[in-house]
């Protein structure tokens, strides 16, 4: 279990996260000096290097995203440029990608950062570049909502790039695509000119993706253990009727593949952040606020206690909770990670994902509404409670708020130092022993080893850098970092 560090504060961190800029700059420098001619994109490294890996084309944003993070955190131009250009250059294909659940991945990451450093004041305003990012947006969110199943009992869902019968949880985070889309007045239109509500099919995804993908203890199957996560759900594509749950990457249907786990945890806390900006009539015909509201604190909740109960003493995940090899590790939950074992890899990049998930739910819960948006619609009453983003503590909080924040900057405390934290110079990955596809068997194994170990994956990388932005926003009076922009 997850031994919480209660003294922990986020300048604490300051020192660390300096050190893990000054080890990204030259990371990026090296990717971009291998890739800036090619078209493809750096997936994970093998010995080292980045690889790509035909699947599905989900990880360029995270390339020139990482770039515009660094920038953001640092203000060295030259990876605004790197950024920038790369965005302009090689992410237009995604925007009308019709054949995956991505969108939030890809699109946010580089044409989202974009528009937020701008709308931040971070970039110089410039109308036509303006146009340019909220155009791709609003675009990138209505392609994303129109790959739609509709479920027996009502609801509906983004299904993944399997087909119309998946329900991925990863894609709770891509819901960023429609809630920016919204936000910028923008509407998917159908058959006969139908106009459909972007944030409908947000809501709907959200609910289907809490009812089906994530267990509360209340006996389900036999499996059903609160927090639990299954990575996908299947369903009748004719009838919509739910048959059962299943996973790609995961060990089994019935245990947890934890970066799974950790979709949930940040893309809920995310999306609470941002629906305490609308106004409340907005949310009326959807249930109205308290009731959405309540029905994604009960998920991201349950999967966030989940983590903190299944997760080594240090916070970093092992891929599976149920991967079989885990028998021979004895009490490995009270005890760090052994990313050295011979027996299961460790998945950091499930822990970079899941710390800033608690983080923002540790806050969320502090102050109910998260912070306050660039929407032009004036906040709802209970989104006046938000305190200074450059409060480092959150002391006179609810001790949940406290519990899942402090667990949150104690994960990232172990991502930024050894083993995880990467100075090899000549290796091109920031963020060590990462897993991407344990049961197809993807990730390099060095000789004389019988699991992945010592390799980085371009989504760790990534979210390291945006839990390490965010922590420094915390640590000093600054913005509050979210997907939708604190206006100036």
């Amino acid at each position: 279990m997850l031994r919480i560090d209660d003294q922990l504060r986020p300048a604490d961190l300051l020192p660390a996260i300096q050190r893990m800029w000054e080890l990204s700059a030259e990371k990026i420098l090296m990717i971009e000096r291998c890739w800036a001619d090619r078209q493809d994109a750096p997936v994970f490294t093998v010995q080292g290097q980045y690889t790509s890996q035909a699947w599905t084309d989900w990880t360029q944003g995270f390339q020139y995203g990482s770039a515009l993070l660094q920038f953001d955190a640092t203000g060295q131009e030259e990876f605004l440029q790197i950024g920038r250009q790369g965005t302009l250059t090689k992410m237009p294909p995604h925007l009308t990608h019709t054949g995956v659940h991505d969108h939030g991945f890809n699109n946010i990451s580089s044409y989202g950062n974009l528009w937020r450093l701008m709308e931040e004041g971070r970039l110089p305003e410039h109308p036509t570049e303006r146009a340019l990012y909220e155009l791709a947006l609003k675009v990138s969110g209505a392609v994303q909502a129109a790959r739609w199943t509709r479920t027996a009992d009502g609801l509906g869902y983004i299904y993944s790039f399997n087909g119309p019968h998946s329900l991925f949880c990863d894609t709770i985070r891509s819901l960023r695509s429609l809630a920016l889309a919204h936000q910028l007045g923008h509407v998917l239109c159908g058959e006969n000119d139908q106009r459909i509500s972007l944030l409908d099919r947000l809501v709907q995804h959200a609910r289907t993706t809490a009812r089906y993908n994530v267990y509360y203890g209340q006996g389900r199957d036999i499996y059903d253990r609160r927090g639990r996560v299954a990575h996908e759900s299947l369903f009748n594509p004719l009838t919509g009727q739910y048959r059962c749950p299943s996973t790609q990457q995961g060990y089994s249907p019935f245990t947890t593949w934890t970066r799974g786990l950790a979709w949930i945890i940040l893309g809920y806390a995310e999306q609470l952040e941002w629906l305490a900006t609308r106004p409340d009539e907005e949310l009326v015909s959807l249930g109205g606020r308290t009731e959405i509201e309540s029905w994604m604190l009960q998920a991201v909740q349950a999967a966030a206690d989940f983590y903190i109960e299944h997760t080594p003493a240090d916070g970093v995940p092992y891929w599976d909770t149920g991967a079989p090899g885990l028998v021979h590790l004895g009490d490995y939950l009270d005890r760090p990670a052994d990313p050295f074992n011979p027996y299961e890899p460790v998945d950091s990049s499930a822990a970079a994902i899941a710390c800033q998930g608690l983080l923002r739910l540790g806050r969320y819960l502090s102050q109910p509404s998260g912070c306050q948006a660039a929407s032009t619609e004036p906040a709802n009453p209970a989104s006046q409670k938000i305190a200074s983003a450059s409060s480092v503590a959150l002391d006179g909080a609810p001790a949940e708020a406290r519990r899942y924040f402090q667990a949150g900057l104690t994960v990232l405390r172990t991502l930024l130092a050894e083993p995880y934290l990467n100075a090899q110079p000549q290796h091109q990955g920031l963020l060590l022993h990462a897993v991407y596809h344990r049961p197809r068997g993807w990730d390099y194994v060095p000789p004389g080893h019988r699991v992945p170990q010592g390799e980085s994956c371009m989504w760790g990388d990534y979210h390291l850098r945006e839990a390490a932005v965010y922590v420094g926003r915390l640590a000093q009076p600054s913005p509050y970092h979210c997907f939708f922009a604190k206006p100036r």
